[in-house]
Parts: C-alpha cells; sequence; structure tokens
C-alpha cells in the first residue's frame, strides 16, 4: 500500500513539473499503473444502451436544438454546393415535413446569400443549392418555422 502512495505522489509531483514547463518524461512504474480498487468500492453498473441523438446519422454536422435534430450535409459540386439538411424530432427522429428553413449563408469572402431550402418528401430532407465555387469556410445559419416555433442552427463547413 505504501509503494502504492508513494508511486500516485511521485506521478503527481512529476505531472505538476511537466505542467509547470518541465521537459522530462516522466514514466511510472508498472505496479503504478493500474489504480488499486477498493475492496469496500461497489461495482459499477453497466450504462443502458442508448442512442446518441445528437449523433450524425447522415453524415453531416449535427445541432440538437430544443426538441428537435438538425443535421446539415453540405456536398461539394462542380458549380457549387448542395444542402441537405434533416429536421427530425430530438427523441425519435422522426422527420418534420410541416416547416420553412432558409438558409442564411455567409460566403468566404464575406458575402451573404438567403437561399429558400425545399422539402423532399421522398427524400425526407429539406434541400437547396449554393451557386458558388469560391473556396474557403461558408458560415451557415439554418432558420426554421415548425407551425410558428422558430428554430435556427448554426453550421460551419468548408469547400
Amino acid at each position: 500500500m505504501r509503494i502504492q502512495l508513494l508511486s500516485a505522489l511521485l506521478m503527481t509531483v512529476a505531472l505538476a513539473l511537466t505542467a509547470c514547463g518541465g521537459s522530462e518524461t516522466v514514466t511510472a512504474p508498472d505496479d503504478a499503473a493500474a489504480p488499486a480498487e477498493s475492496a469496500t468500492a461497489p461495482p459499477e453498473a453497466e450504462a443502458p444502451a442508448s442512442e446518441d441523438h445528437s449523433a450524425a446519422s447522415k453524415g453531416g454536422q449535427v445541432v440538437e436544438t430544443g426538441a428537435y435534430h438538425m443535421e446539415l450535409v453540405p456536398v461539394p459540386e462542380a458549380d457549387g454546393i448542395h444542402l441537405d439538411l434533416y429536421l427530425q424530432t430530438g427523441d425519435t427522429h422522426e422527420p418534420v415535413a410541416d416547416a420553412t428553413a432558409v438558409a442564411q449563408v455567409q460566403l468566404p469572402d464575406g458575402t451573404q446569400q438567403e437561399i429558400p431550402m425545399e422539402y423532399d418528401a421522398a427524400g425526407e430532407h429539406f434541400f437547396a443549392f449554393i451557386p458558388s465555387q469560391v473556396s474557403g469556410e461558408y458560415k451557415t445559419v439554418i432558420q426554421t418555422d415548425i407551425q410558428g416555433e422558430k428554430v435556427n442552427g448554426r453550421f460551419n463547413f468548408s469547400k
């Protein structure tokens, strides 16, 4: 027990010195590599498997806002950028079709464009096209109106 405490103390001092500008690498002794388990520590309960609602299911960027899940998928094309917006309920990821969506886009050169998005019922998503061939970062705000409720998401992507 004393060896483990001494090893832990040495590691703490070494980490503190390293954080304060030390350049030496400190390696923990083999017996200190794993923390000692307490005989009175309760076993860790396994967390129930749950779906990560903030994960990108279409390969885009996700914003969870209120009760909604927004995923923006920008697809560069020869003459611009195609945008797909998957607007879904946050808990069950059911598509929200009865909404309006507008993309407010700041192009890399600083110019602004407001692009209305259309709904593709077969694909269960909104889409738009940015007619720009400028390379760089595109800052985009998606503004939606879902039966009178304003829901916005901010995204950045590069072409």
